[in-house]
């Protein structure tokens, strides 16, 4: 689940974990790509994103753990499910049955023994068209080009740089309202992780025992959003063309950067949709 933008404060500093720690964050992390991979085949025309949710909620209960989302801030659902214009934050809803052509993300954060693992995908629902295709590969792409550009002692400004140009050559808006953000011990810690250089990002060094997601949402059109009154958590864009987001869990440490939320089945850098 993304975190709202905060541009007007400077950064705060972010916890930084041992390897004991990194350890516990490790299994929360393996669970939810594994999530990620249960539901990845269920994903297809014809189920509602209440099944979805339905499906999240009862794999993440009986292994004996927590989705992070459910009653977070009143939100209603274990996982999240954005459909097309939708960029983040979507409420399942039995009513919205995906249909072939759609593009949906799935957001999910599992709490494994008090520690959180926030992961993302994008699925495509049946016969998808080449533009919702281009879009999905160049999020996917400018998650890992994100994710390459984060190294010990760097700066976050140099992640968000990177994707922004990545995504501005490929003629895509980058969302500048909700950003990557740290998780560990909470769902939302420092350091905020924005998409585009935003310079509060470049006081923020990326230091070992630092993790956090990378996580750029991509739209067709305007990187400007839209949240929906009457939820209060819906964010679409604003003038409704589809949007794409996917998300890995992070790790500094000082020998690199350890993707922690990568699972058996799931699409490794490089992978082509």
């Amino acid at each position: 689940m993304s975190a709202a933008m905060h541009t007007t404060t400077a950064p705060a500093p972010a916890p930084l974990y041992d390897e004991l720690e990194l350890d516990s964050i490790r299994r929360a992390c393996a669970f939810n790509g594994e999530l990620l991979d249960f539901l990845r085949p269920r994903v297809v025309p014809g189920v509602s994103t209440a099944e979805i949710d339905r499906l999240a909620h009862e794999y993440t209960l009986d292994h004996g753990h927590r989705p992070a989302p459910l009653g977070y801030k009143q939100f209603p659902a274990a996982v999240c499910t954005s459909v097309n214009e939708v960029v983040c934050h979507g409420i399942p809803s039995e009513g919205r049955v995906l249909r072939d052509g759609d593009v949906i993300n799935v957001d999910a954060t599992t709490v494994v023994d008090g520690w959180h693992g926030d992961s993302s995908e994008m699925f495509l629902v049946g016969d998808v068209d080449d533009a919702g295709r281009a879009l999905v590969q160049a999020t996917f792409d400018a998650m890992h080009v994100g994710i390459r550009a984060a190294r010990p002692y760097g700066t976050a400004i140099e992640i968000g740089r990177a994707v922004y140009l990545f995504a501005r050559y490929h003629g895509y808006g980058v969302v500048r309202e909700y950003q990557g953000h740290g998780v560990g011990a909470g769902f939302h810690e420092e350091p905020g992780i924005p998409h585009y250089p935003h310079p509060n990002a470049a006081r923020v060094v990326l230091k070992p025992g630092m993790v956090f997601t990378v996580e750029p949402m991509l739209n067709e059109g305007t990187w400007k959003t839209r949240r929906d009154k009457h939820d209060k958590w819906t964010v679409r864009t604003k003038d409704g063309k589809r949007s794409a987001q996917f998300e890995h869990t992070i790790a500094v440490t000082e020998a690199g950067i350890e993707i922690l939320t990568e699972s058996p089945d799931g699409p490794r850098a490089g992978y082509l949709f």
